[in-house]
Formats: C-alpha cells, structure tokens, sequence
C-alpha cells in the first residue's frame, strides 16, 4: 500500500476495545478518514432535506392538527435515530444475506453452533450511522427543550422506542429472509425505505386512508408517531401496549419465516 494511502489510515494498536468490536471488514472502512467524513456529509444532507421538507409546511403558519413546529421536530428526530440505526446495525448485516445465499456462505453461517438470525443480524457494525444518531439526539433535545418536557417522558419513550427498531428489524430481516427464494431483494428494501421515509412527518399529516394504511398495513406509525406522542405525554395506554405487543409479534414471526424459508434452502455446494 502507498504512502498516500498509509498516510489515511487510523492506528488501531491504540484503540484494542475498536479491534475487539468491529470485525475485520469495519476495521477497513474506518482505515479512511475520508469515507466517515462523506457518511457525515450525507447524513447532514438527509436530515437538512428533512427539516426544509418540514419547513415547506410550517413558513406560511400552518401546521398538522395537534404538532406545532417543535413537536413536528421530535418526529424528524426520531426518524433520524431510525436511520442511524439502519446504517450501523441493518444495513451492513441484513443486506449481506444476499451475498451469502449467492456464494454459499450461507451454509458456513448455518454449521455455527448459534443462532444463524443472530450471526447475520449481529456479525457487523457500522460507525457511518453514528453521525445520524448524533443529529436525532441533538433535534430531539433541542425539540424537547422548547416543549419543556419532562424527564420522565424520555424515560417512558424509550422502551416505546426500542420496541420501533425492533419493529424495523423485524420487517427488514423478513425481506432478507425472501432471498432464498429471490436472490435480488435490493430493490425490496430499498422499497421499504421508501415508506418508513413517511414516518419522518406525523401521521397527522396525511389522509386518513393513508393513516390507515401506515398504522395497520405498514406500521410506520410506530416507528414515529407513537414514539413522539410518548414523549409528549399524549397517547393512551392502549397504545404503549400496542407497540409492544407489535413488536413482539413482529420478531416472532420473522425468526419463525426465517426457518420456513431456510427449508427451501438448497446449499450451493451441492
């Protein structure tokens, strides 16, 4: 490797707890400073895209029925800590199951004495979405200062919260389980990206047949919304238990579809 090349590269014999956690090819990525400062830039560009989205609706005063314009912020924070945590967990894992059905990896991941969803849910992490986590962090803050929030409305909303990134993870780990049957399912999670970008808006925001739809169709509501609404202290219990109840119906049923679909599974070796 060149001296131009070297002279990018992190020494990671200082950072042992790095080498530990990330795996060999998210050492390589982190080799270069130039990508994280890309990643950051396009982070930047998304949630400055989101903001003047919002903006669009909020410069003449108006405003969807119950969010006036900080509330409305916590659900583009919320949406931002969404996409941070598609970057570093989703991303790199779950769009990688592909690439083993392909190539026959899969049948390596598939002799390891743990769980194969676990491996290729957890084998990667990413730090490019932390530039993302940091923005929806900071809007969520800066959105909760000007309503004055309570600390035990943060308290309250994260567990709701936890229950919106395993609702995600459930959805697009069911779309990765479909490559054993379809070996190009990109442009199926891109399509998934495209809807959960709905719940970067409050539900208010749109019609009721849409409202339907990303409530009991696709649940972005709960990506969002729901989370938002905990924060404020305005939703009702049902609700919370909804959520959660969503969550973990959601999470059973991907783990049970994977199997199903691992029975159609034939090894490339053979």
């Amino acid at each position: 490797m060149g001296d131009a090349v070297e002279g990018e590269c992190y020494d990671f014999a200082l950072f042992p707890s790095v080498r530990a956690i990330l795996g060999s090819g998210d050492r390589a990525e982190l080799e270069y400073r130039l990508n994280f400062f890309l990643a950051a830039i396009s982070s930047l560009g998304n949630f400055s895209g989101s903001l003047f989205s919002l903006f669009l609706f909020y410069r003449t005063g108006y405003s969807f029925e119950g969010w006036p314009w900080e509330a409305a912020l916590l659900v583009v924070g919320i949406f931002t800590l969404l996409e941070g945590f598609s970057a570093t967990l989703l991303s790199p894992n779950l769009n990688r199951i592909v690439t083993h059905v392909q190539t026959g990896t899969l049948d390596f991941v598939l002799l390891k004495p743990i769980s194969s969803q676990f491996w290729l849910s957890t084998r990667s992490f990413s730090l490019w979405g932390l530039p993302d986590f940091l923005l929806g962090l900071g809007l969520v803050a800066y959105a909760g200062q000007r309503l004055e929030l309570p600390l035990q409305g943060y308290l309250l909303t994260l567990p709701i919260l936890l229950c919106s990134f395993l609702i995600l993870y459930s959805l697009w780990f069911a779309l990765g389980a479909t490559s054993i049957w379809f070996v190009k399912v990109y442009n199926v999670t891109e399509v998934l990206r495209g809807l959960v970008a709905a719940g970067r808006f409050p539900m208010a925001a749109y019609p009721a047949a849409y409202r339907f739809f990303f409530t009991f169709i696709v649940p972005v509501a709960f990506l969002t919304t729901v989370p938002a609404q905990t924060l404020r202290g305005e939703i009702e219990l049902p609700w919370l238990w909804a959520a959660a109840l969503l969550a973990a119906i959601l999470m059973v049923a991907a783990n049970q579809f994977w199997r199903f679909a691992l029975r159609f599974y034939t090894s490339a070796s053979s």
